[in-house]
Order: structure tokens, then sequence, then C-alpha cells
């Protein structure tokens, strides 16, 4: 087929995923800030489960396509040899106290945006141009030079991946190995997640880790096995439609700063929509015909100077802070850890971390004016 043709319809594809997953986040209220909020605040485990499903729902099917040949998880950001343990560190503790301070990841801004919040405007501004220059600008510079510096990167010799690093074990072939790690640590995923009575009866809770755990999968299928082709100026075989070159799935801070540089150079005619850049439009618009068809479009802004304050600072913490991590709460979060890429879970951690140790310093300083 040819790549022009293949690249338009990874980018409809995308696009429609994106749809579908604004319109469940609406619907649902899946929100992974609220989750760690509702955890660290509350001791409520609902939502909180309903992203440990779609974790475990990711986990299931992505290594599923790996294992029959639908994906080639080797070719991917997270699985490299290349293990820079300190951006992962500090580029997740900024993504997490930056989605605190502005009130939502990096997905939530999208969903916000479709909803009406003109705070959300603001910080998908601020967040989409500190991940650009953190891409390809000045703060790219001290990305790669300090944080992702040979004396803080690790270089493993099969790549990153616990099956990888677990190679060997049991006389599994690899891909028997991945397979069989996935489906046991997704099953105990959600085992605990089923194993509340509350969250069992919960309808959007059980939809939100369903259906965004498939959205996932589906990502995946789409950009990494669809999109897989000849490259006509090269005759190469590479990922056609998406920034990297690689298979993506859902991840959305990095296409943020892509959508911003794609608007910045409209009329450049290398320039053109990819993957990761219709899934922001998708979730956008997604987000606002669920608001539309439930009339709970509303107009929303700052309440005060330091709450714009905080969220312009929370929006450039979470650009950079998502560039430098490799990926936000779904880029890292979900997709990245249902590669078992042990990057991606030490982002993660990180990610929590940041958000549960502001949450408790916004708290100490509430009881304090109180």
């Amino acid at each position: 087929m040819d790549a022009a043709v293949v690249t338009k319809t990874i980018v409809w594809w995308g696009f429609g995923l994106g749809i579908v997953f604004g319109f469940i986040a609406n619907k649902t209220n899946f929100c992974t800030m609220g989750a760690v909020s509702d955890v660290v605040n509350m001791g409520h485990w609902g939502r909180m489960r309903a992203w440990l499903l779609a974790i475990a729902v990711a986990m299931i099917g992505t290594n599923a396509l790996a294992y029959f040949g639908y994906l080639d998880l080797s070719k991917t950001i997270y699985t490299g040899s290349n293990f820079p343990w300190l951006a992962y560190i500090v580029g997740g503790l900024c993504f997490g106290v930056g989605m605190t301070l502005a009130s939502g990841c990096a997905n939530k801004t999208l969903v916000r945006v479709g909803g009406g919040n003109l705070r959300s405007v603001v910080v998908f501004i601020y967040l989409g141009f500190a991940a650009l220059v953190t891409l390809k600008g000045i703060l790219g510079a001290f990305r790669v030079n300090v944080l992702q510096a040979p004396a803080v990167t690790i270089q493993l010799d099969h790549g990153q991946t616990l099956p990888a690093l677990l190679s060997g074990i049991g006389g599994l072939a690899p891909n028997t190995l991945q397979m069989v790690m996935a489906g046991v640590i997704g099953l105990a995923m959600m085992v605990f997640v089923f194993k509340d009575e509350k969250f069992r009866k919960n309808l959007d809770n059980n939809l939100a880790g369903l259906i965004i755990g498939l959205l996932v999968v589906g990502g995946w299928f789409v950009a990494g096995h669809l999109g897989y082709g000849e490259n006509p100026d090269t005759l190469e075989m590479t990922y056609l439609g998406t920034n990297s070159h690689l298979a993506e799935s859902m991840s959305f801070v990095a296409p943020t700063a892509y959508t911003l540089e794609y608007w910045a150079y409209w009329t450049d005619t290398s320039n053109i929509v990819t993957f990761g850049i219709a899934t922001v439009f998708g979730v956008g618009i997604g987000s606002f015909l669920y608001a539309l068809f439930t009339r709970s479009f509303r107009w929303e802004a700052f309440s005060s100077a330091q709450d714009m304050f905080y969220h312009i600072i929370g929006g450039t913490l979470m650009g950079f802070g998502g560039v430098t991590a490799m990926g936000c709460t779904i880029g890292q979060g979900i997709t990245g850890v249902s590669t078992l890429s042990l990057g991606s879970i030490l982002a993660l951690a990180s990610i929590i971390a940041g958000a549960a140790v502001t949450m408790k310093i916004q708290y100490a300083l509430l009881m304090r004016e109180s």
C-alpha cells in the first residue's frame, strides 16, 4: 500500500481512538491525579483500581499482540537498551508535581478543554510549549547533556523490559516468557482490582479501566502493525505516521508539543498530522461531544491570580517532566508499563511520588491557613 495512504489511515484511526478516549474519560471522570488524590487524602481506591485495570488490560493485550506477531516491542521508545534512570526519576517527579498544581495530567487537561475549562486551555499552551523546548530547544540541551548523560545512563545488553532482564529463566523462549510474565502480572492486578465489591458495582470505573486499556492496545495495533511499511524516500521499513518513526500508542505530552509545532508551521508542506497529533485532537473533540450530549459543557475560568500562577507552573512542569521521563501518566503509566519496561515502571513510581508529596504539602498548608 502507498505510504501516503498508510499514513492517512493511521492518522484517522488515531483520531477515532482519541475521540473514544475523550468521550469515555469525560463520562467516567477517569483521572490519574484524582486517583492518587483519592488514595492519599481519603483512602478511596475506586479510581485507582480503574487505572490499575486499564494497565492490566493494556499489558495483557499488548503482549498478546507481540506474541502473535502483530507488534515488535523492541521498536518502541520504552524498551531500548539505554536506561537513563536520572531522567526517569527527575522527569517523573516534575510531572507528578506539575499535574497536581495544574489540577490534572495531560490527558485530563485535554478532556477539560473539551468540556469548556479555560484554565486547561492555559495549561495546554504552557504544557505544549515547555514540552517543545524540552524536545528541541534550550531545555533539550539540559535534558540530553545532564539528565541523559552517559554518566547517569546504564547500558543494558538485551533491553530494559523485565523479561529481557530475566531472560533464560525456566528455559522459556523470550516471547513466551514475555507473554507469561504479562499474563501473571496482569491477572494478579485484576484480582486486586475486582476483589473490592464496591468497585465491581461501579459501572463507570469498570468501563473506564476496560475501554482505556483496550484503546492503548488498539493504538499499538494501529501504529505498530498497520503503520509498519516502506519509507518511499529511503526504501527502508519504518513506522509511518508517527513522530518517533517507531511503534507508538496513547501518550499526550510530546504529541501536544507536536500539535503546537504543527500549528506554528502550518504552511510547511513537510509538516504533517501524525498519529499522536490526531489523538490530541480526538480526545478534546470526544470530550466536547460528551459534554454536548449531556449538556454539561460549562465555561470555567481561574478563581484568582494565584490559581492561574499555579496552573501555569503546573503545565510547564508537566511539559518538561513528560518529555524528560518519556511519557505521562498515560504514555508511561499505561502505554509504557504495558511493555513491561523497567524505565516506565520507574517513571510511573516517580510521578505518583511527586504527586503524593505535593498533595501532602498542599493539605498541610491548607490546614495551617485554616
